[in-house]
């Protein structure tokens, strides 16, 4: 049954799963962009800098799979994932920051949670998305620290 990886069989949800996430690198990449010229903050900026390079490797090695499984790779974000962008790029200083740190926890915990459970199948993806999970969980670890800084600085809440 495990000949080489060209005969492997895959099934509707690992092409889903797969798709989905290269769609997420490609949005994080998009917004880490964004991060770095709109961030106020420092934290914010590298934060965009170390989603732009891991989101680029993480899509690169994701393009990698899908042509061995025979996968159309996307070409572009989802609808959603746009729409988030075009959000983000309408908002400045402190309100930019605050928006994109609590988005960055928000779609990290829910990467998480699908790659760790992508992780424990037996289908030819299981190992691509277990060495994921670390990276995301430092994203997360990154993204709730920054949140958590934007809340302690004198950003004053809105009335």
């Amino acid at each position: 049954m495990n000949g080489n990886s060209g005969s492997q069989k895959v099934s509707k949800a690992e092409q889903h799963f797969l798709i989905e996430g290269m769609q997420g690198d490609m949005a994080e990449v998009q917004l880490g962009k964004l991060a770095q010229q709109k961030g106020q903050s420092e934290d914010v900026k590298q934060f965009g800098q170390m989603l732009e390079q891991d989101h680029s490797q993480h899509l690169q090695q994701a393009q990698q799979e899908a042509q061995q499984l025979g996968i159309n790779a996307p070409q572009q974000v989802n609808a959603k994932q746009k729409a988030v962008y075009e959000r983000m790029s309408k908002l400045t200083g402190p309100q930019f920051d605050k928006q994109f740190t609590k988005h960055e926890v928000q779609d990290h915990k829910k990467d998480i949670a699908e790659y760790q459970k992508q992780a424990k199948s037996n289908g030819p993806l299981a190992q691509f998305a277990q060495q994921t999970v670390p990276v995301l969980q430092k994203h997360l670890q990154a993204a709730e620290a920054a949140e958590n800084k934007g809340a302690m600085t004198g950003s004053k809440p809105a009335k």
